[in-house]
């Protein structure tokens, strides 16, 4: 029970990777706060997660929106009494070539990966800097580190999280609070689901181990910094794209 009585937020907990790391917390002994902007698919989820035992909250939350921010982060002190650990995973994709990207799309995309992680980030580090202790653990994305085409909104974003990630580890370290990224590589989502199949079949051959990954591969890299074992790890950029920018 890596994660015994531990209390972690998860936004973009409803699905996907989010959901996926929600029960591995759950089965590791966690409570677990998961947020979502669709209701339906996140008390579907919560139903799953208190069936493995867990203490579990759901909330309807746009990250962007800093008043329902501060709400969920309110009430998950109120309900557990602390947060330990925040998973900043929501996220979206709205691509297109830079010559036709359209000034909605790269705001929409800004928003939500850039100043939601933002958002919760500094909503949940005042929780931790009165604990005196805490993970924040951020999504990032191998195309924030080696860009994409057809990503600029996408890839500006993710390059921006890995930029506050080593700000905050340098600022909130020395307060007992580690923040840490995850670079993922193409995984198997609702998100990589409109990629086209032969980029997809691209990345296959391109990757040494020879596949996609799976959210559960992201979750594994999320449990691993969230817990004990990784208290003296701060700033780092965890890629888990199974060797594919070797």
């Amino acid at each position: 029970m890596r994660l015994k009585d531990k209390v972690a937020v998860i936004t973009g907990g409803a699905r996907g990777i989010g959901k996926e790391t929600a029960l591995l917390f759950a089965r590791e002994g966690g409570r677990v706060v998961i947020c979502d902007v669709d209701a339906q698919t996140g008390q579907a989820a919560l139903e799953e997660i208190k069936a493995c035992g867990a203490g579990a909250l759901f909330y309807k939350v746009d990250v962007t929106n800093r008043a329902e921010v501060a709400a969920m982060v309110d009430g998950a002190v109120q309900k557990f009494g602390r947060i330990d650990i925040l998973i900043n995973n929501a996220g979206i994709t709205q691509d297109g070539f830079l010559t036709k990207l359209t000034e909605e799309q790269w705001d929409r995309v800004v928003d939500i990966n850039l100043k939601g992680v933002f958002n919760c980030s500094q909503a949940v580090a005042q929780v931790m800097l009165n604990q005196g202790r805490g993970k924040i653990i951020n999504a990032s994305s191998v195309v924030g580190v080696y860009g994409n085409i057809g990503q600029t909104n996408y890839a500006a974003t993710k390059a921006g999280v890995i930029g506050m990630t080593r700000s905050w580890a340098k600022e909130l370290g020395k307060k007992g609070i580690n923040v840490n990224a995850v670079a993922p590589g193409f995984i198997v989502t609702d998100m990589t689901s409109k990629v086209p199949e032969k980029v997809l079949d691209l990345m296959k051959e391109k990757t040494p181990l020879g596949r996609l990954g799976q959210p559960k591969d992201i979750a594994n890299a999320y449990l691993f910094l969230a817990s004990d074992e990784a208290d003296y790890v701060n700033g780092a950029i965890l890629s888990v794209d199974g060797g594919l920018v070797l």
